[in-house]
């Protein structure tokens, strides 16, 4: 499969970019899929950067029912399921060395063995120590999906999400980057965490969806277009209307309809003790990318 290419200028002096990269992978029920590990270690290699593998190995609670235990053997079935997380493990671990090898970037490997409920912390601690952390997302993702929130919104880094299997997997050159813009924190915090894509992208287009909220014209886009100019990035400044759509599908319409290669958007919602209330837009795009996004909290 085709790699990230950089599409933009040789020359990035003085600009910071994605030198420590995490990559969360399962191993239950499934492994992570090795499209998705190989378009990870693409992404590494693109900033000659390190790619740290999260293996989340699964650990079974143990069963206090001494009755159901005799009948039904739960330690045994248990037992079972850890051993089949172990081997999901290796294999994944064997796919991220292979590929790497092939591709001269340069990893690590991070073995946790937690209960599926622990994931989504354990995966949230680790990417505080790195510059980003990719996670790959299925549709109906599951615990993945959990995952995903809680690293946006609990490790104060930016996150990558991309679909992870299918022709939606595709290579990524980084030439036609989009931002999702309406003047927000959000929004904000995540053009300045994405400054080393939008410097390497071929073509930058700020998007304003309207008609779902109000947003001041002054800063619809165009005090962003001045500002990205004084990081030499030239965009085309659009507004898409709503149309009646939630504001991801319209995200993903537009993306669509423009071949976006990526999109880069602030994350919306909170969190109340372990529950996250995500935003609308927010909740579309990690339910199911239909291409890689960048997000900041």
């Amino acid at each position: 499969m085709p790699g990230w290419k950089h599409a933009g200028s040789d020359s990035l002096s003085g600009a910071v970019t994605f030198k420590d990269i995490l990559l969360p992978v399962r191993s239950y029920p499934d492994p992570t899929p090795s499209a998705a590990i190989e378009l990870a270690l693409d992404f590494a290699g693109l900033w000659s950067g390190a790619l740290s593998v999260l293996s989340l190995e699964l650990e079974m609670p143990r069963a206090v029912n001494v009755l159901a235990n005799l009948v039904l053997d739960l330690p045994g079935m248990a037992e079972t399921e850890r051993r089949k997380s172990a081997a999901n493990a290796r294999r994944a671990i064997e796919a991220v060395d292979a590929a790497a090898r092939a591709r001269g970037v340069t990893w690590r490997k991070i073995v946790e063995v937690c209960t599926s409920s622990r994931q989504p912390a354990v995966a949230a601690e680790w990417a505080r120590t790195h510059d980003v952390a990719l996670i790959p997302l299925g549709r109906g993702a599951g615990l993945q999906q959990y995952i995903a929130e809680q690293v946006i919104f609990d490790s104060g880094r930016p996150v990558i999400v991309y679909p992870e299997t299918g022709e939606a997997v595709r290579a990524v050159a980084l030439g036609m980057v989009g931002i999702a813009w309406d003047g927000s924190r959000p929004a904000a915090r995540a053009v300045a965490d994405a400054m080393p894509i939008l410097q390497r992208a071929k073509t930058v287009r700020v998007v304003t969806i309207t008609g779902d909220k109000t947003i001041d014209a002054g800063r619809a886009g165009g005090e962003l277009a001045r500002h990205l100019g004084r990081h030499g990035i030239d965009v085309v400044v659009e507004q898409e209307e709503a149309a009646g759509r939630p504001i991801g599908r319209a995200l993903d319409n537009y993306a669509a309809a423009h071949r976006l290669d990526l999109l880069v958007m602030g994350a919306y919602g909170h969190s109340r003790v372990r529950d996250f209330v995500l935003g609308g837009a927010t909740e579309t795009i990690v339910a199911g990318p239909s291409l890689p996004v960048f997000l900041s909290h």
